[in-house]
């Protein structure tokens, strides 16, 4: 008897909510398909089966409200279920007993345990290499390049794929020492967390090749696991659904709730979850185009189709980073009222303090003594002043954060990411400059977690360091604000009535206006501006 608990559900959530149960006590399952949907305040969490087998009980009923390691129900071998008495088995259920016990077909296949060993001989055990955790809110990728292939020689903890998700890139270490039996999916397919993408042999030769005896568990799960997604393969008949693949399809609670304030049917909700579901980013965009509709049908559009290629041009597929960034800039051009206001700074005082205390600074902290320290710390005082540029909007509520968690947006050779310095008011300019390293390190060697990325309030992107005089920055939703920085140029000014030379640098804030109020915002970037230009006074708190 196997437990079916709750698994992991991501930085700072504890508890959830059963949803929907997808299969009933008595049915039986294959390993890795989905049992249960649980809800959390975050995302929604699909909860497979760790092995094949019966689904002998169900413990945690919907709507139960459940801790991270929580029994959900239970997962029995074989028939998983105690014999019912005779009298209360129909005619044709005792009928097929009997029929197994006259030609021995009981428990003749040999079963899996639930740490993947085969224990059929030839091959060694076999162990799983799961997709690991990926992090609060992704709970798909894309399969990359592995960096093995069958038959080669494998160390605990070595790396053999990658995985590619909407925010980052996974390595996919080996799970045990051995020679690699069997690829159970593509470059390209669809992976989510937990999903068996690979097996390691711990015998000689790594020989993954089902024998005629292995009925269950063997060639038939394999071909089932390889297919696009790692899910089973079923037919529209299997799974009760129309050729459209609508009609009686299963729901989670999240889809059904934002179906629900969005005023459409969840069952026309396509699906590009397991089994064709749809999941909660399946319905909020089904809800969003819904909303958008009448505009587009005042201006009909031939539909879209991709075009055909020139002899010099190449189509490329989008990573999914890319995507997500399309995405989510596009969203805040559509959800935001987004506004700029414009400023420039003098350089000066800052530039001479940098100058004069560079090399001091760099030999009592090990860090170098840049720009980004001087301008954060000025961030967060102003923030601290207009603190409805730190908040964001929740429904018809606003949230106002009494933390300060500056997002950098850093450049990378896969596209445009932003890791977050957390908690820069009770920073020092080293700890900020410090940590500033760190992340900038980390996002070029691919090695940012979601972690790194999560739960910024505000964002900084400094276009000055490829050259820009002024830009518009974008925001990064759920955010209120962002500041642009751009390259420091000696101009003319009027100081004092006299024309001097200074090293000027443009700021730009752009804002939501439907939480921050121009004044606010124009307020905001003048203390910005005044901390830059008297920085003695920023740094005293005078």
């Amino acid at each position: 008897m196997t437990d079916i608990v709750v698994p992991q559900l991501g930085e700072s959530v504890t508890e959830a909510t059963v949803g929907q149960w997808l299969k009933k006590a008595g049915d039986k399952v294959s390993k890795d398909e989905v049992l249960v949907e649980l809800e959390t305040d975050k995302v929604s969490v699909e909860v497979a089966a760790t092995a094949d087998g019966t689904l002998s009980e169900i413990v945690a009923n919907e709507g139960d409200t459940v801790e991270i390691g929580a029994v959900l129900g239970r997962l029995g071998s074989g028939s998983g279920e105690a014999p019912a008495p005779a009298s209360e088995k129909s005619a044709p259920e005792a009928a097929k007993d009997e029929s197994a016990e006259e030609t021995g077909e009981h428990d003749t296949a040999p079963q899996q345990d639930a740490g993947g060993s085969d224990g059929g001989s030839g091959g060694g055990d076999l162990t799983d290499v799961t997709v690991p955790p990926m992090g609060e809110s992704v709970t798909e990728g894309t399969m990359g390049e592995f960096l093995k292939k069958v038959g080669d020689t494998v160390s605990k903890d070595e790396m053999i794929a990658e995985i590619e998700t909407d925010k980052v890139a996974l390595e996919v270490p080996a799970s045990a020492d051995g020679t690699i039996a069997e690829l159970l999916v593509s470059p390209g397919d669809t992976v989510t967390p937990g999903s068996v993408i690979a097996r390691i042999s711990g015998g000689a030769g790594g020989s993954a090749s089902a024998s005629s005896g292995q009925a269950s568990g063997g060639t038939v799960e394999k071909e089932a696991r390889v297919t696009e997604g790692a899910s089973t393969t079923q037919t529209p008949a299997e799974t009760g659904q129309s050729a459209s693949g609508q009609e009686d399809r299963p729901v989670s609670p999240s889809v059904r709730r934002v179906a629900s304030e969005g005023g459409v049917n969840p069952q026309d909700i396509p699906g590009s979850g397991r089994d064709g579901r749809a999941t909660k980013a399946d319905a909020v965009d089904f809800v969003n185009k819904a909303a958008q509709a009448p505009k587009a049908e005042s201006k009909p559009k031939a539909p879209s189709a991709q075009r055909e290629i020139g002899p010099r041009e190449e189509r490329v597929k989008m990573t999914r980073l890319r995507q997500t960034i399309a995405r989510r800039l596009k969203e805040a051009q559509d959800t935001a009222a987004m506004l700029t206001t414009f400023n420039d700074v003098d350089m000066s005082a800052v530039m001479a303090l940098r100058s004069k205390y560079k090399e001091s600074f760099a030999e009592k902290h090990d860090v170098k003594l840049g720009f980004m320290g001087f301008f954060t710390k000025a961030i967060v005082s102003a923030l601290q002043e207009i603190p409805a540029v730190n908040a964001e909007i929740d429904g018809s509520d606003i949230i106002y954060k009494n933390y300060y968690d500056i997002g950098m947006a850093v450049g990378t050779e896969k596209g445009l990411v932003v890791p977050v310095i957390r908690d820069c008011d009770e920073l020092s300019i080293a700890g900020i400059e410090r940590e500033l390293g760190n992340l900038a390190r980390k996002a070029r060697d691919g090695d940012l977690t979601i972690g790194d990325m999560q739960g910024g309030t505000f964002t900084v992107t400094n276009g000055g360091v490829y050259g820009s005089l002024m830009s518009t920055p974008i925001l990064n939703p759920p955010q209120s604000g962002v500041l642009g920085m751009h390259r420091i140029e000696q101009r003319p000014v009027a100081i004092d009535g006299k024309v001097e030379i200074r090293p000027m640098m443009y700021l730009a804030l752009s804002y939501d206006h439907r939480i921050v109020d121009g004044k606010e915002a124009v307020t905001f970037l003048v203390r910005v501006k005044e901390a830059l230009e008297d920085p003695e006074r920023m740094l005293l708190d005078v």
